[in-house]
């Protein structure tokens, strides 16, 4: 399919109609379904896919795929497999007296000696078209409008890796803020050296310790060898820091951290850095 380049738009002038004027015209419908087929990417202007509704065409061609349906206009779900290092994309990263502006004009505001470090990137940054899993199962057509409006609830530690939750449907955000403590979290934990079954009862008497209340967790050790280990984590509820706070209890040294498991929607074989759609059976 052909998307538009800034080539392309910048060739059209301001002056004209809203495309979404004229698709209703073409399609005899209301403007909200004419906006609809437009951001579904099935209208073409001069040969280019635009979503835009508002793009102003004069004398173009405007064509609109025959196959075009208003099924599939639904908002979308994304999973993505968070590198370590990266920010969850939660919490904005950005001061708010400072947005709009670029990183250039924000270093150059402050003076040299108090220049903070770069931040870490954020996942947000990793919805891309480019970043998409080709092997997605989910078999949804990749729109524009499927990278705005997206909420995340669910926090993942800075350095831990795997499966993070972006969504535009509303119904999803309150499954997952209303459930977020019932909810159960599965994280693989890499620790150093052979796992010792006086580690895993110093873990089991930390969970168990009443003068400092854990959330409940369920833990097991998935293999273990002289030079590194892997143990399971099942947990209600996102508790960042907890696996860590486990693992210094137990003497044991965290190598790496990652989620696999949110609910019953797993990571599965998901690349690192690359996202993919929720399909439609599945059920957090």
């Amino acid at each position: 399919m052909i998307r538009s380049t800034p080539k392309a738009v910048a060739a059209v002038k301001s002056e004209g109609e809203r495309l979404s004027k004229r698709v209703m015209q073409l399609k005899a419908c209301s403007r909200r379904e004419a906006e609809l087929y437009i951001e579904g990417g099935w209208v073409k202007v001069g040969g280019v896919v635009v979503e835009d509704p508002p793009f102003r065409v004069s004398h173009q061609t405007i064509t609109i795929d025959p196959a075009a349906t208003l099924l599939g206009t639904e908002a979308v779900t994304l999973i993505v497999n968070k590198p370590p290092g990266w920010l969850d994309g939660v919490d904005s990263d950005e001061d708010e007296d400072d947005e709009g502006d670029s990183d250039v004009q924000k270093r150059a505001r402050q003076p040299a000696a108090k220049q903070r470090a770069p931040a870490p990137q954020n996942a947000r940054g990793l919805l891309l078209a480019s970043t998409h899993w080709a092997q997605d199962p989910g078999g949804v057509r990749i729109l524009k409008r499927h990278f705005s409006h997206l909420d995340a609830e669910i926090p993942l530690e800075t350095g831990a890796s795997g499966l993070l939750v972006f969504t535009q449907d509303w119904r999803t955000t309150r499954k997952l803020s209303e459930d977020l403590g019932s909810m159960e979290h599965e994280l693989v934990a890499d620790v150093a050296g052979e796992v010792a079954p006086e580690s895993l009862q110093k873990i089991a008497r930390a969970l168990n310790d009443s003068r400092n209340p854990m959330p409940h967790t369920k833990f097991s050790v998935n293999s273990s060898t002289p030079e590194r280990s892997k143990l399971r984590f099942a947990v209600k509820g996102a508790h960042p820091g907890l696996v860590a706070h486990l693992c210094e209890k137990a003497g044991l040294e965290l190598l790496a951290l990652k989620r696999i498991r949110l609910g019953r929607v797993v990571l599965s074989d998901l690349p690192l850095g690359q996202w993919r759609y929720l399909a439609e059976f599945e059920k957090f």
